[in-house]
């Protein structure tokens, strides 16, 4: 179980609070898809994923994208408990998806980088640290079933 202080519970719902799902979880998704392209073996039937501009424009990564954007906003309301919270998602990524769990370390990376540039300065090495740090149990949920 991961301790959460009070500043970074703070630091995590004031991230949280400043983010449009509807804008970051699409960039998110959409720069793995670009940056990682074999992650996009996931996706075969989002149509046409053969450029960034295709990636970026489609409109079933942007939902995709807003899909996890909204499943990460029950980590934010279930710090203490996000093994539990993540529980079904992860035996579904595993077992049903058969999704390789490094690429929700991936995600979480892109995700990172896309934050801190809606962000700027606003995501300072503190904000940023405990942002990972978040992040990093999100994944650890995410890849609980795989172990």
């Amino acid at each position: 179980m991961v301790e959460w202080s009070d500043s970074e519970r703070s630091a995590i719902a004031g991230v949280w609070g400043k983010l449009n799902v509807g804008d970051i979880g699409p960039q998110a998704l959409g720069r793995v898809l670009i940056v990682y392209p074999w992650t996009q073996r996931y996706f075969g039937t989002f149509g046409d994923l053969s450029s960034a501009a295709a990636i970026l424009g489609n409109p079933k990564v942007a939902n995709h994208g807003k899909t996890v954007l909204g499943a990460l906003d029950k980590a934010v309301k279930n710090l203490d408990d996000i093994k539990a919270t993540y529980s079904q998602l992860s035996q579904l990524h595993c077992d049903k998806l058969n999704v390789d769990p490094d690429n929700f370390r991936l995600l979480a990376d892109c995700l990172t980088i896309v934050v801190a540039t809606a962000l700027g300065a606003g995501f300072n090495p503190s904000i940023q640290a405990t942002w990972q740090k978040f992040l990093s149990v999100v994944v650890a949920a995410l890849s609980s079933r795989y172990f």
